[in-house]
């Protein structure tokens, strides 16, 4: 049993990894600035010079939207990312801004059962284009792992967890779309990139 726990442990580690590290990629594609303003960075993403984490920070003091689930939970989706492969990353913060202990909802990941098999996530996200008349829904691995922050569980009074959700990209006529996440209200929140 201990070798089907590591084995499942190592899957979701290296599924997390390969996540983050297209996030990441995502993020550190960003900007457009010319070659003589690199040691500045983005100069509309921060205040600070540095690299693309600090650009994220400078974006969660304004987050694109703030959602208020049950129980106290509040979901600030603080970057909406295209990039040239495709997709689009939406970033943000999961807090438990109640006074008691919460355990993340189920119902976050959705009812899809290739979802839903593989633990407590955001996989069921979805982004709404109304001028397209479409849905995104969060893109999955080989292995039907939704590509989105997973293996979520209790939080503390306080606690606040950095949170992605990956997707297909919406046409680059597309800025806005409907953000959706059950148990949570809807949000329009506009695409960079």
């Amino acid at each position: 049993m201990s070798v089907q726990f590591t084995a499942k442990t190592r899957k979701r580690l290296v599924a997390l990894t390969v996540a983050a590290g297209l996030a990441t990629g995502v993020v550190g594609c960003g900007g457009g600035g010319g070659e003589d303003e690199k040691p500045k960075g983005s100069a509309s993403a921060s205040k600070d010079a540095g690299s693309a984490p600090d650009a994220q920070q400078g974006q969660r003091e304004e987050p694109l939207a703030e959602l208020k689930g049950r129980d106290g939970l509040l979901l600030r989706i603080t970057s909406a990312e295209r990039d040239a492969g495709g997709f689009l990353t939406v970033n943000g913060d999961l807090k438990n801004d109640g006074a008691k202990s919460v355990m993340v909802p189920a119902g976050l990941r959705g009812d899809e059962t290739e979802i839903a098999r593989h633990g407590r996530s955001l996989g069921g996200a979805t982004l709404v284009d109304s001028a397209e008349k479409k849905r995104y829904y969060v893109l999955r691995d080989t292995e039907g792992r939704p590509l989105t922050t997973s293996d979520l569980g209790q939080m503390k009074p306080g606690e606040t967890v950095p949170v992605f959700m990956q997707f297909p990209s919406p046409p680059a006529s597309t800025t806005e779309v409907t953000f959706q996440l059950p148990t949570f209200p809807s949000a329009t929140i506009s695409i960079s990139g």
